[in-house]
């Protein structure tokens, strides 16, 4: 095979910068004067006639690099498009003072190219990436996904997310929760309802999991504290900017309890943290989404549910006392009534109907018409339900069969109440929809990364969108 100058040349350069140990870009400003090698894609180029700018990007943030006129990767450097994924070498540089970009990373540096290798070749991109030209609404973003998850933006809310996922097992692990894992398949239907989804289980019939519920109380009646972040699923024929599909529920249950009010307190320190370490370690990314993180007071105000329903009508003279639960529309009107008078983004529900709730939520022993389970809503929308159970076995078997139960089905969940399983609650968070919140997102798909409805399963993977249009 006949080989050229060219092929020569960038068979050297991989040589060259190959025994080179990389340097994450994030971590140049500690190199100022030294050659280092660098891999990532190429986020920005600017080609200026005998010189070419780049911006290049890897996990760990940005930094322009420049292939001067006498850089022995001038030619390479003609040729790169964005995305390219490359290695390059280069001397990391103090830019002149005028220069200087005092508001952006590495914005008092620049790295001299001197050498490119290509690892991987881009088609050009069929809408642009550039944080001011990106203007594809969701649906566009979701039959594109693959590739808008390299936009800073979609970065920005996954890194959020990731933060609170990180910090609900940090805080509970300080709090000495055990971390486990519930099995997504199961027999029964823990919170009752039909919106499951069935699966063929070999001869038998079972379903995916709306919720950890039963296996978290089992476990707890070993640990004591545990939590899981489990995927959750619930077939709810519904196609709103709250509902999903397939959900991250973050759980956490909790023994020897004195009242509903210490798994409430639990809750909001939970939360507490959680908003804390978004403000330490995600500035960067609140910033570019222009939001603000919701404000949580000192002591979270916390009603039941007639007087939630109370406050809503002397405010507003909408009538719906007596209604069984908070429609979407309760919920905007309390949190806006609440932080008018508090300041605070947050308040607790408590004291729902009875009927109205899973089998195992603990009723009120004054009122047995009502429960000690309970809510969290923020700025308008429900976080989390949790709330004190039933720890009782013969009052669990009662609610079994009150509820038209089936106890063969959860004759594990039942066997463990039969040997001391002390007074206990806990609480259940989904991922995604605090995501929207602390974000403030418009639809909760943005908040999800593969997101899964009624309409949606990666139609990517099926075909083009143009073939495969959203029903």
């Amino acid at each position: 095979m006949h080989q050229t100058p060219r092929d020569d040349f960038c068979r050297g350069v991989w040589y060259f910068i190959g025994y080179m140990e990389r340097i994450l870009i994030g971590k140049l400003g500690e190199h100022v004067g030294e050659t280092v090698s660098i891999s990532g894609w190429v986020d920005v180029r600017r080609d200026q006639g005998k010189m070419v700018f780049f911006d290049f990007r890897d996990r760990s943030g940005k930094v322009q690099g420049v292939v001067l006129p006498a850089s022995p990767a001038i030619e390479v450097a003609k040729d790169i498009r964005n995305e390219y994924a490359v290695r390059v070498e280069g001397v990391v540089n103090k830019r002149p003072e005028k220069n200087v970009q005092a508001d952006r990373q590495n914005g008092d540096i620049e790295l001299e190219v001197t050498a490119i290798e290509v690892l991987a070749k881009a088609e050009p991109l069929p809408f642009d990436m550039s944080v001011s030209g990106f203007n594809l609404d969701l649906t566009a973003q979701l039959d594109h996904r693959a590739l808008v998850l390299r936009h800073p933006r979609l970065q920005a809310i996954f890194k959020v997310q990731n933060v609170i996922i990180d910090s609900f097992r940090e805080y509970l692990k300080s709090q000495d929760f055990f971390e486990f894992q519930a099995p997504a398949i199961t027999p029964a239907v823990a919170e009752g309802g039909a919106e499951v989804f069935e699966v063929n289980y070999f001869d038998k019939k079972a379903y995916l999991s709306q919720s950890p519920q039963l296996y978290k109380q089992i476990v707890m009646t070993a640990f004591e504290r545990v939590f899981s972040v489990n995927k959750i699923f619930r077939a709810e024929p519904s196609a709103t900017t709250r509902h999903l599909t397939e959900v991250v529920s973050l759980d956490a249950e909790l023994a020897f309890i004195d009242s509903w009010k210490d798994v409430r307190d639990v809750s909001e320190e939970t939360v507490r943290y959680i908003l804390k370490e978004i403000e330490k370690r995600c500035a960067t990314e609140l910033s570019l989404l222009g939001t603000k993180l919701p404000v949580m007071i000192e002591k979270t105000p916390t009603l039941s549910l007639t007087e939630a329903q109370e406050k809503i009508f002397a405010k507003n003279g909408r009538d719906v006392r007596g209604e069984k639960d908070l429609n979407p529309e309760d919920e905007r009107e309390l949190c806006a009534i609440i932080k008018e008078e508090t300041g605070s983004d947050f308040v607790y529900v408590y004291g729902y109907p009875t009927r109205k709730k899973p089998f195992y939520v603990y009723p009120n022993p004054e009122n047995p018409e009502f429960n000690e389970g309970m809510d969290l809503l923020c700025r308008g929308v429900e976080w989390l339900s949790g709330g004190r159970r039933i720890n009782n076995y013969d009052q669990l078997m009662t609610h079994v069969k009150e509820w038209g139960m089936d106890p063969e089905k959860i004759s594990m969940f039942l066997e463990a109440f039969k040997y001391g399983v002390p007074p206990e609650g806990g609480f259940a968070f989904g991922a995604e929809r605090m995501t929207m919140q602390i974000l403030e997102l418009k639809n909760v798909r943005e908040a999800s990364m593969f997101p899964r409805d009624m309409n949606r399963i990666d139609q990517l993977l099926t075909g083009h969108p143009s073939e495969t249009p959203e029903k």
